[in-house]
């Protein structure tokens, strides 16, 4: 069976068109994300509201996370530990810093969200590429085999 090179580019066409797919799915995922929050400790935090670089606060007390930004445009997550958000909201009201609590409906939200891990993209990324190299392999022993009958 001799095929054109007509038919084989059509053969290729959706293994190309899967691979496209796959390099371009990354990407645009990449591009959704939200606002990226730095951790920062007890330190940070503290050198930041001596320096006056606090911009505003949220507070999650769900979490117990409060959510800076500064005065650069940086945004912080600092993770307080129990029963300390009545201090905390006291020192930033000294600094004149304006302070805002989440409503509950807003912090179990946050709470609710779990990273993601992309075991499935994986999967079908190794699937993927285990076709590509078996249909390269088939090419290949197709070609030695057509020429060594030439």
């Amino acid at each position: 069976m001799h095929r054109s090179p007509r038919a084989r580019k059509l053969a290729l066409l959706p293994l190309t068109l899967c691979l496209a797919l796959a390099i371009l799915a990354p990407a645009a995922s990449a591009a959704e994300g939200t606002t990226a929050y730095t951790h920062e400790g007890v330190k940070a935090f503290e050198q930041q509201l001596a320096g006056g670089q606090i911009q505003s606060a949220t507070f999650n007390k769900r979490v117990r996370s409060l959510r800076l930004i500064l005065k650069d445009g940086k945004h912080v997550l600092y993770r307080y530990p129990p029963k300390q958000e009545p201090a905390l909201a006291a020192k930033l009201a000294s600094k004149g810093v304006p302070v805002t609590v989440l409503k509950p409906a807003e912090a179990a939200k946050e709470a609710k969200k779990v990273p993601v891990h992309h075991k499935l993209r994986y999967i079908a990324g190794g699937i993927l590429l285990a076709v590509v190299i078996i249909v390269g392999a088939v090419l290949l022993i197709d070609r030695r085999r057509k020429t060594a009958m030439e």
